[in-house]
């Protein structure tokens, strides 16, 4: 049988990368997907070719969560994926001397604020029926600094310490509602495609962004998403409020250690 046979999941900024790599998995282990994005032709794109539903979901908004609780009032699984590095449009100062109010916002508007709407609609879908996962990604930049990206990391490490405050909270109220975190490294998505570029030292830049990565390589989106299948699955059920690398070995101390 599917592992995600019959499973309501919502899975947010799903349109492409991570979340379309989650999404799709979750529909072929049996789920019914609602793939949520705030580019309504992109993501509306992506859930036909998948074969599910599609939600517009811009995940700053409390309006449009409430919408989606009326479209969805009760699910077994949410995804908040959806983020910002804060350089989507340009570069732009992040480091702590020089970020702007308003950029610093931004970024947490979504990140940490989305996130923070994406559980607190989750337990509200899942008690009745006193069960569920919720699964944040994060991101290794949640558990180390990154001085010229402060407040993607800041945002990142609120999405990792919110996760155990709500894996706790929801056991405390006797729910068997999880809620855990996924911490994704150097991923292959559309993110990285400025910084690669498609020039002939295209292989060298991709070789010179891992060099420090024990693996060697970029991680894929399908194998963030089989993580994902995992802890959304009836596998995984004594397992809350817990963090998951997956950065090929990279915080396992590579960089610290005597060669």
């Amino acid at each position: 049988m599917p592992r995600l046979q019959d499973k309501t999941c919502v899975v947010t900024g799903a349109a492409s990368g991570i979340g379309l790599a989650i999404a799709r998995q979750f529909h072929a282990e049996g789920a019914q997907v609602i793939l949520t994005d705030c580019d309504t032709a992109a993501g509306s794109a992506a859930a036909a070719a998948i074969g599910c539903r599609f939600a517009a979901l811009d995940v700053r908004d409390e309006g449009d969560w409430a919408a989606l609780a009326t479209q969805a009032p009760v699910i077994d699984v949410l995804v908040n994926n959806a983020g910002v590095t804060g350089f989507e449009h340009g570069a732009v100062a992040h480091d702590p001397e020089h970020a702007s109010l308003a950029d610093w916002r931004a970024v947490h508007a979504v990140n940490l604020d989305g996130t923070f709407l994406g559980c607190r609609y989750a337990i509200g879908a899942m008690k009745a029926q006193g069960r569920g996962s919720i699964i944040n990604i994060s991101s290794r930049s949640g558990l180390v600094g990154i001085p010229f990206a402060a407040a993607y990391a800041a945002s990142k490490a609120a999405v990792r310490n919110h996760t155990k405050s709500v894996a706790l909270y929801c056991a405390q109220a006797g729910w068997q509602i999880r809620c855990n975190s996924i911490h994704p490294g150097a991923i292959l998505t559309p993110l990285w495609e400025p910084m690669l570029g498609t020039g002939p030292d295209r292989d060298a830049r991709m070789r010179a962004l891992v060099a420090d990565t024990p693996l060697k390589r970029f991680g894929t989106p399908e194998e963030v998403a089989a993580l994902a299948v995992m802890l959304a699955s009836d596998e995984a059920t004594y397992v809350t409020g817990a963090e998951f690398n997956i950065d090929g070995g990279l915080l396992a101390g590579s960089a610290a250690t005597p060669g």
